[in-house]
């Protein structure tokens, strides 16, 4: 195998390298040989079929896999004899019109990971912003709760719908005069105020009765899911059947046993606990940024243009999908581009912040566990359908980038925890109105991730405008990755997982 280094500059490495046609041959050869023993063909006994016949039979997927294997071989050698680490898969071309029987020319470009300094962790100084679980949170919480699950009772005769009233109806939509499809129902509830339905459909049922019948305009909204409805204009002929109005609420004894609880008191500590797992998880979030603040002002080195690229275009697409669904796609989209250097420069600080959790996490021995990992897998691969999901454990058992990039969420966490360890922390005990000021700081400065994700290597910006509400449709939550927090080792080709499973 011979090999020529054409290009080393910066991160960037290129080589041409060779592979003999004899060794190529040669495995094919050894490939008939094993195969040997298995073929069976008329007129010959088990084992005994003459090898030209098996390259015959066989003779195309044999170079095939030949060639394939010997370029695999041949990368994964020249990575390691160069002592290269690469930060992504290599590209690898083979040379234009090659025969089976010649010489295989590959053309093989790659990013390196840089070389970082020993990383700096000593005098990190952090603040623990502490939020106590009080009796009246946990009381308002149980409340909160109990409003969620009331109920309704009749109107008094003649009432009039007001914010927060049931109101039961018959409707037929139609858009220029005629019904469309899923335009009609019978006995549909819902609740003034509750944002379910297309805007301007709930404020114009304040003040209907029972018994009214009536006809209201609205405008679907540019983004709605159904295509020939976006942005027409229809009308909705409504029949009332009732109005209801909504009952006390009551967080007592009999609530909590409506719940399956022993009690009020039950239910009291279940809420204790779980807003004490909410306030932690905060004040994380905000010890976290500030950490990661620390090391970005005290680590400076060039980062892979090709990692910062996929950084960058998954922001961007999450941004394109966000802007999708505001009232003026086009507005949101010229306000991205605006700010195209800013979101790139956040591309740029991910991975320079994932790449240092990463080194200072194998300097430091953060270890991830096989039980660890084998539950990681088995949580992605929940989320395919059954017949992919055997696929997909095979497939990230098999391929190492596609393992860290799993792997990479708990591993960051990891080092964090082991950072945190580290550091001075003082605390401060705030409500959870100044935690969460705290953190929208933060996002106000550009130091936020998804909100909640935990893994937040840089920032991204928050939409400018909430997005347009569709009729009944659930609001979906923002979701980032983050640059992987561990290299892996490269190979030349990646395979497609299974598709994923259709909602």
């Amino acid at each position: 195998m011979q090999t020529v280094e054409t290009l080393n500059e910066g991160l960037k490495r290129a080589y041409t390298l060779t592979i003999a046609a004899k060794d190529i041959a040669a495995r094919v050869e050894q490939e008939v040989a094993r195969l040997a023993p298995q073929v069976r063909m008329p007129g010959f006994r088990p084992g005994k079929v003459p090898a030209n016949l098996i390259k015959k039979m066989h003779g195309e997927s044999l170079q095939a896999d030949a060639l394939n294997n010997s370029v695999q071989e041949a990368v994964q050698a020249l990575i390691a004899d160069k002592k290269l680490r690469p930060a992504m898969s290599p590209s690898v071309e083979l040379n234009e019109g090659y025969e089976h029987g010649k010489d295989a020319e590959l053309k093989i470009a790659l990013e390196v990971l840089p070389e970082i300094p020993t990383p700096s962790i000593d005098g990190l100084k952090l603040e623990r912003l502490t939020v106590e679980a009080s009796a009246e949170a946990v009381d308002e919480a149980v409340l909160r709760i109990a409003q969620q699950q009331k109920g309704y009772d009749d109107a008094p005769k003649g009432h009039k719908a007001k914010t927060g009233d049931l109101v039961v109806m018959d409707f037929v939509g139609k858009v220029d005069g005629t019904p469309f499809d899923g335009g009609t129902g019978e006995d549909m509830s819902v609740e003034i105020g509750s944002g379910r339905l297309i805007p301007g459909f709930e404020d114009q049922l304040v003040g209907v009765k029972s018994g009214d019948e009536k006809t209201i305009t609205v405008t679907f909204p540019a983004d709605y899911n159904v295509d020939y409805l976006k942005g027409k204009e229809a009308t909705f002929d409504l029949v009332i059947k009732d109005v209801r109005v909504p009952g006390e609420a009551k967080a007592d004894d009999a609530f909590a046993k409506s719940l399956g609880l022993e009690g009020i008191d039950q239910l009291r500590e279940l809420m204790k606990g779980q807003l004490e797992q909410e306030f932690n998880q905060l004040t994380r979030t905000h010890m976290k940024r500030r950490l990661l603040d620390q090391l970005a002002a005290a680590h400076d080195f060039d980062v892979p243009p090709g990692m910062v690229d996929a950084e960058f275009n998954q922001i961007w697409a999450q941004l394109e999908h966000e802007a999708g669904h505001e009232a003026d796609p086009e507005a949101a989209r010229a306000d991205m581009e605006k700010d195209r250097e800013e979101y790139r420069a956040i591309a740029i600080r991910r991975v320079r912040l994932g790449l240092l959790l990463s080194e200072i996490g194998q300097a430091n021995n953060v270890q991830i566990s096989s039980q660890e990992m084998n539950r990681l897998i088995t949580q992605a691969a929940m989320q395919y359908g059954p017949g992919d999901r055997e696929r997909f454990i095979q497939y990230v058992q098999q391929d190492p980038m596609a393992a860290a990039q799993i792997r990479a969420p708990l591993y960051e966490d990891k080092v964090v925890d082991f950072l945190f360890s580290k550091a001075e922390i003082t605390d401060r005990s705030v409500t959870r109105e100044e935690l969460e000021a705290a953190i929208e700081a933060d996002a106000d400065e550009g130091h936020v991730h998804g909100p909640g994700c935990g893994h937040d290597h840089g920032e991204a910006k928050p939409a400018k405008k909430p997005a347009a509400k569709k009729a009944a449709a659930p609001k979906a939550e923002k979701t980032e990755k983050p640059a992987k927090a561990e290299k892996a080792d490269a190979k030349p080709a990646a395979r497609k997982a299974p598709a994923k499973k259709k909602a």
